[in-house]
């Protein structure tokens, strides 16, 4: 499933086109993804002014000169082509502006296409309940103090809970973590304050080295370009079983199981 970076990079790739652009036609070639397209998008995205882009999450917006905005998740397989020479039997969604087209490829149609009033943005349902955003200023040492007060589940399941932070993944959470020497297993609320204190940036520092890199090449994402990311290369700890840890004073990368996912640290210097 693409995460965090990989959604900023097709926001930002789409922001380069689409940005202040008025959509001319919109096609859909299905009735649905995970669940059917909005009934009145065609008509409500016809004639109407892109006025700007962004994320929340895991979820791209389109911001519409109507008072509305197009919420998009990528689900597993997920892209957006930007002026596809052709037409693919999985460009299930079409906007075409005067000088572009935006083709919306999921082959196997786990994402979704949503329509909110964009005032009433925060309170959608799967917005309502979602914790600050990893590279807003929302996300401080005192914000996860608190959150994670008490809490017994382990520190790498809590910082996979929306509520906690909002669109953080299996990946990044493992790379965060081993930046900032916690270990996973660690329960949430005995994560020391000088810890929370390193984690914070670590989270920061991770998302952002991927998003410049355009996003991880895993499966079949692409950015909206079609130019495939490369930051997989450069992962500390994930998939990177058996092999030794970065750290000169690291020891052998292990994995484990935790909540039916995959987790990759280094048993030595993650405390």
């Amino acid at each position: 499933m693409p995460e965090l970076p990989e959604v900023e990079t097709t926001v930002r790739g789409l922001a380069r086109f689409l940005d202040g652009e008025r959509i001319e036609r919109v096609t859909l070639n299905r009735a649905d993804l995970r669940r059917p397209f909005p009934p009145e998008l065609v008509q409500v995205m016809t004639g109407a002014q892109v006025t700007g882009l962004s994320r929340r999450a895991k979820y791209g917006l389109i911001h519409l000169d109507r008072g509305a905005t197009m919420i998009f998740h990528l689900g597993m397989s997920g892209r957006w082509r930007i002026d596809p020479e052709q037409p693919e039997k999985h460009d299930h969604l079409l906007l075409e502006t005067a000088g572009h087209s935006f083709a919306l490829h999921d082959p196997r149609r786990f994402g979704s296409v949503d329509l909110v009033t964009t005032d009433t943005l925060d309170a959608w349902p799967q917005f309502a309940a979602l914790g600050p955003e990893p590279l807003g200023p929302g996300l401080t040492a005192r914000h996860l103090k608190a959150a994670l007060k008490g809490k017994v589940q382990s520190i790498k399941l809590c910082l996979l809970d929306q509520r906690i932070v909002a669109g953080l993944g299996n990946i990044y959470v493992c790379e965060a973590l081993w930046r900032a020497g916690i270990r996973p297993t660690k329960p949430g609320g005995k994560v020391t304050g000088p810890q929370l204190e390193r984690l914070v940036p670590a989270i920061r520092d991770v998302l952002e080295a991927s998003i410049r890199d355009g996003g991880s090449t895993l499966r079949d994402y692409a950015a909206p370009d079609g130019e495939l990311g490369y930051f997989a290369t450069s992962f500390d700890v994930y998939g990177r079983t058996g092999e030794p840890c970065r750290r000169a004073d690291g020891g052998t990368i292990s994995r484990i199981a935790q909540g039916g996912r995959s987790t990759w640290f280094c048993p030595k210097c993650q405390k």
